[in-house]
C-alpha cells in the first residue's frame, strides 16, 4: 500500500532541494526566489479537495477507489519531471512547477486517504507511520542522485541560464522511479468495494466538479474539532518547513561555501550538499519511522508530535550557530525527527475524526493549512527582504525553526482519542452512504 509513496517522495524530493538551485541557475535573484515557489502550494489548495471529493466517489471493480488518481498523477508527474530541468526561462520553470505540483498532488492526497480507508483504528498510527519509512527511504536517494551523479563524472556545472547535467540526469531518473513505484502499489494492492453500493451509486450521481468545489468551502466551515485545532499547528509547522526548503540552499552556499554566485564551482558544491544533508534528515526520518509507533503508544500521540516538532525547531535554530558544513548534518537530525511525525501523527489523528465515507474530502481539506502557511512565507517573505535587504537568508531558516516550536507548544491544545472513528455521514434526502468495512481482512 505504501511502496507507491516512495516514487512520490522522488519527485517531492527532488522538487524541495534543488527547485531554488534551478531558479537561481535561470539568474533568479534571492527575493524573486519565494514567489516563483508559491505555484506549488496555490496548486495543492486547489487541487487536493477536489481530487480528495472526487475520489471518495469513484468505483472501478478492476481499479478500485484512490488508485486512478495515484496512476494518473504518476503519468503526468513522471512527464514533467522530465521537461523542468530543461526549461530555459523562468516562467516555464515555474510553469513546470505548478504542473509538476499539481500531478504530485492527484497521486499524494489519495494516499494519505488509502490508509484511512484500509486500517481499523488502531492501525493508524503504524500505517502512516509506514508511510513515513517509504517516503523517508525516497527522499534520501532522491535527495543524493544530484551527487551521486557528480561522483559519477556527471557535470555538475553549467553556464549561465543552463541547468546541470547532474540535475538534469537525477530528474530523469526520479521521473522512472515515481512511475515505477505507483504503478507497483496500483498493480499489487486491492481496495474494499461500497457495502451499500445502490446508495453508492445515488450519492455518485451527484458527481460534479462543481459539487467537489461547493463541497470544499462547506467543508472548511464544518471541520470537526480535532481538524480545527490541528489546523493552527500545521500553520506554523509548514510555514517553518517552507522557510527551510526555498532559503537552506542560499543560507548554505553563503555562509558555508562563500559564495552567492549560482555558476560558480563553489555554489554547485554547496547546492549538491544541501540535498546530502537533506538525505540525511530523510535518513533519520525512514528510521525514526520504526520507533514512532512505540513511543506514541507509551506517551500519547499528541505529546510525542509535540516533542518531535521541538527537535526539529532546535535542529533549525541550531543552523545559526554552524561554522563547518557537517555541523549542519547534525542539525538536520533534529528535522528528521520532526519530518517523520509531521507525517504521520497528525493524519493518524485526524482520521479518527472524520466520517469514513469522506476520508479523500477532508484529508484534501486539511491540506488546506498546509498549502496556507506556504502561500503566506511565498508572498510575505519577498516583501519583507525587499524591505529590509540586509535579511539574510539564514535568518530565514533560524525562523523557521522558531515557527515550528509554536506549533509543537500549540499541539498541546489537542482534543485526540485514539480509539474512535467516527462512522459514515449521511447526506440529507439519501440513505447512509458508504463506507469500507470496519475490521479489515487479517491480511491487511
Amino acid at each position: 500500500m505504501s511502496f507507491g509513496f516512495m516514487g512520490i517522495q522522488f519527485g517531492f524530493a527532488l522538487q524541495n532541494a534543488n527547485t531554488s538551485r534551478i531558479f537561481s541557475n535561470l539568474g533568479a535573484n534571492a527575493d524573486e526566489i519565494p514567489i516563483l515557489w508559491v505555484a506549488a502550494p496555490l496548486t495543492g489548495l486547489i487541487v487536493q479537495p477536489i481530487i480528495g471529493y472526487l475520489s471518495d466517489r469513484t468505483w472501478s471493480p478492476r481499479w478500485g477507489r484512490r488508485r486512478p488518481f495515484f496512476l494518473v498523477g504518476a503519468i503526468l508527474a513522471s512527464l514533467a519531471m522530465l521537461i523542468m530541468p530543461n526549461s530555459s526561462a523562468l516562467w516555464i520553470a515555474g510553469g513546470m512547477l505548478w504542473i509538476m505540483d499539481a500531478s504530485i498532488n492527484i497521486s499524494m492526497e489519495p494516499f494519505r486517504a488509502f490508509v484511512g480507508d484500509m486500517l481499523p483504528a488502531e492501525q493508524h498510527t503504524s500505517g502512516f507511520a509506514m508511510q513515513s519509512f517509504f517516503i523517508g527511504v525516497g527522499a534520501v536517494v532522491a535527495s543524493l542522485l544530484p551527487t551521486i551523479l557528480t561522483n559519477l563524472g556527471v557535470a555538475n556545472e553549467a553556464a549561465a541560464g543552463i541547468v546541470p547535467n547532474s540535475v538534469k540526469f537525477a530528474y530523469y531518473i526520479g521521473a522512472a522511479a515515481f512511475f515505477v513505484c505507483v504503478i507497483y502499489t496500483v498493480i499489487r494492492s486491492k481496495e474494499y468495494p461500497p457495502e451499500d453500493m445502490e446508495a453508492f451509486l445515488r450519492e455518485k450521481e451527484r458527481v460534479t466538479l462543481f459539487e467537489g468545489i461547493k463541497e470544499t468551502f462547506t467543508g472548511v466551515m464544518h471541520m470537526p474539532k480535532v481538524m480545527k485545532q490541528l489546523a493552527s499547528v500545521q500553520f506554523f509547522t509548514w510555514f517553518g518547513l517552507f522557510c527551510m526548503w526555498i532559503f537552506t540552499t542560499l543560507a548554505v552556499t553563503k555562509h558555508l561555501y562563500h559564495t552567492t554566485d549560482s555558476k560558480s564551482a563553489a555554489f554547485n558544491e554547496g547546492a549538491n550538499f544541501v540535498g546530502e544533508a537533506f538525505a540525511m534528515y530523510s535518513g533519520v526520518s525512514a528510521v525514526f519511522s520504526l520507533l514512532l509507533p512505540i513511543i506514541a503508544r507509551k506517551v500519547s500521540r499528541k505529546l510525542t508530535h509535540m516533542l518531535c516538532l521541538m527537535a526539529g525547531g532546535i535542529g533549525l535554530i541550531s543552523v545559526a550557530f554552524i561554522t563547518e558544513p557537517w555541523m549542519f548534518l547534525i542539525s538536520m537530525v533534529g528535522v528528521g525527527v520532526a519530518w517523520t511525525s509531521i507525517l504521520s501523527v497528525p493524519y493518524a489523528m485526524l482520521a479518527g475524526a472524520i466520517p469514513a465515507n469522506k476520508m479523500g474530502h477532508y484529508m484534501g481539506v486539511f491540506n488546506a493549512f498546509i498549502v496556507l502557511p506556504q502561500v503566506c512565507a511565498s508572498l510575505g517573505l519577498p516583501a519583507i527582504m525587499k524591505q529590509f535587504p540586509s535579511v539574510d537568508p539564514l535568518n530565514v531558516v533560524v525562523l523557521g525553526g522558531v515557527l515550528m516550536i509554536i506549533g509543537a507548544l500549540l499541539t498541546l491544545r489537542v482534543s485526540d482519542n485514539e480509539k474512535i472513528r467516527l462512522p459514515i455521514e449521511g447526506e440529507q434526502g439519501l440513505a447512509p452512504a458508504y463506507e469500507s468495512p470496519a475490521t479489515p481482512a487479517p491480511s491487511v
